[in-house]
């Protein structure tokens, strides 16, 4: 019997290398997207929005596997969520796979209390369910590098350690939790290095062959402390690819 999997935010950082780990004879692929479907694709594209939950119905009917990977800002990853489950609970009550980040049960930040309240729905929901939590990604450290480009200095959290891990490393473990039985609160997935900030943003830096000056920014309050305490590392450091690894294969790309 064929498989059908749909995967959220499938044109993502992290959702389309997922949906292409998935790719296999016999299986069918849908990618869900607020875009149109490309001139050519090797998914059963569904074009809709979680937001609006426009075509969210289309895009459920059928599967036995969603990988949830679409994320919003604003606090809005609870309603979403909440819009996919209750329309996945009319549909057959498929395996739901979610990715969350490490220490959203620890970190008072507004964007993670979200992810957490997503969890715990999640959890409620009645589907079987899977859960993992992984440490920073190796692009989001670069971004927020590049978004200083025009400065004069590179400005970062005074006495914040980081473990960046690979996207495509936290894609194929989601391909594998997703192809499996339900399995609860999988294991944390962490980069294989827990590093200074500064480190990496001078590694950035010179990834990119620009120099600047680095500026430490007190980070204040419950949510500088939870950081600085490292409540967002997990000793469960399973991935492979430093970030100097990364920044190597990205200057191979472009």
């Amino acid at each position: 019997m064929s498989e059908t999997i749909l995967v959220t935010g499938g044109t993502g950082v992290l959702g389309r290398q997922v949906a292409r780990r998935l790719l296999a004879p016999g299986r069918e692929v849908r990618v869900l997207s607020r875009r149109a479907a490309p001139a050519a694709t090797p998914y059963a594209w569904r074009t809709g929005d979680l937001r609006s939950h426009d075509g969210i119905d289309a895009a459920v009917r059928g599967a036995d596997v969603i990988v949830h990977c679409a994320t919003t800002l604003g606090g809005k990853d609870v309603a979403t969520t909440k819009a996919l489950l209750d329309t996945a609970r009319r549909h057959d009550t498929p395996h739901l796979v979610f990715i969350s980040i490490v220490g959203v049960d620890r970190i008072p930040l507004p964007y993670y209390r979200a992810k957490l309240a997503a969890e715990e729905a999640v959890v409620a929901s009645g589907l079987p369910w899977t859960i993992l939590r992984a440490t920073q990604f190796h692009d989001l450290v670069c971004r927020l590098v590049e978004v200083q480009r025009f400065l004069p200095v590179v400005l970062y959290p005074a006495g914040f350690r980081v473990q960046p891990v690979d996207a495509g490393e936290v894609a194929a473990r989601l391909a594998d939790l997703a192809l499996g039985e339900p399995a609860g609160r999988a294991p944390d997935l962490g980069g294989p290095e827990v590093r200074d900030f500064a480190d990496l943003a001078r590694a950035s830096l010179r990834g990119k062959g620009r120099r600047r000056a680095l500026v430490p920014v007190p980070f204040p309050g419950a949510t500088g402390r939870a950081y600085r305490a490292g409540h967002h590392l997990t000793p469960n450091a399973t991935g492979r690819v430093t970030f100097e690894e990364f920044l190597a294969a990205q200057a191979a790309i472009a």
